[in-house]
């Protein structure tokens, strides 16, 4: 496997005043290409800080981030825009849609940020909402809007997808459908997916997980044999 993401000693300090947060502490870690990555921990571990410096929105205090090669936190903001629309798709909680753009618009909204051509019809009809492109927002349940937002992350062919609790607003049986998605999508396309959660179920389908406590690394574990989504008792 080539290592697609390294952190190597991070840390993010974030001050107010006198007071120092420490969100991400001395972190180290590896990332696979085309691996499903799990990370666990309680509200307030880091996971979302990690996932932030890893998707180039937020910057670290100290410690280098490798990603294909270059380390991005040196980066500055010009370089960083070009870094995101390259090789990342970002996944989020809440969908993030534009509500007077149809589905198929929302997508295609994809070429204003990278150079390839998008036809939002395919990419709309690999995640199963072939008859939904020309739908808004509101007019699609909670499980379709998150599908038109994994499109939308997929449209620009990043090299990584980043997912931030991304079933947490949606009911338990729509909530598989998801992760299935995304894990299909890593496994037919080698797309590194990192997912930010706090379903423990998740693990048993995971290649790597990652637990994460007071903003350190309390335990990787590589799962040699992972279940199919589907597989796991939810």
């Amino acid at each position: 496997m080539t290592t697609m993401i390294e952190f190597q000693n991070v840390s993010r300090i974030y001050k107010s005043g006198k007071n120092e947060l420490k969100a991400l502490d001395d972190l180290s870690l590896k990332i696979d290409k085309g691996e499903f990555v799990v990370i666990l921990g309680p509200s307030g571990a880091g996971k979302s800080t990690l996932l932030n410096l890893l998707g180039g929105l937020d910057t670290a205090t100290s410690g280098k981030i490798i990603v294909d090669g270059e380390n991005i936190v040196n980066y500055d903001d010009n370089q960083l825009t070009k870094y995101r629309a390259k090789h990342v798709g970002f996944i989020f909680q809440f969908y993030n849609l534009i509500p007077n753009l149809t589905s198929k618009e929302n997508v295609e909204l994809m070429m204003d940020i990278t150079d390839k051509k998008i036809d939002g019809d395919k990419i709309l009809n690999s995640v199963g909402l072939k008859n939904h492109a020309n739908q808004f927002p509101a007019q699609l349940s909670g499980g379709e809007q998150q599908r038109v937002s994994i499109a939308r992350a997929l449209a620009k062919e990043p090299t990584m997808l980043l997912c931030d609790e991304p079933t947490g607003a949606l009911d338990s049986d729509t909530g598989v459908l998801i992760l299935s998605l995304l894990q299909n999508m890593c496994h037919e396309k080698n797309t590194t997916v990192v997912i930010v959660t706090h379903n423990s179920n998740l693990a048993a389908a995971a290649d790597k997980l990652i637990r994460i406590k007071n903003g350190r690394i309390e335990s990787i574990i590589i799962n040699e044999t992972p279940l199919d989504v589907n597989e796991i008792e939810w």
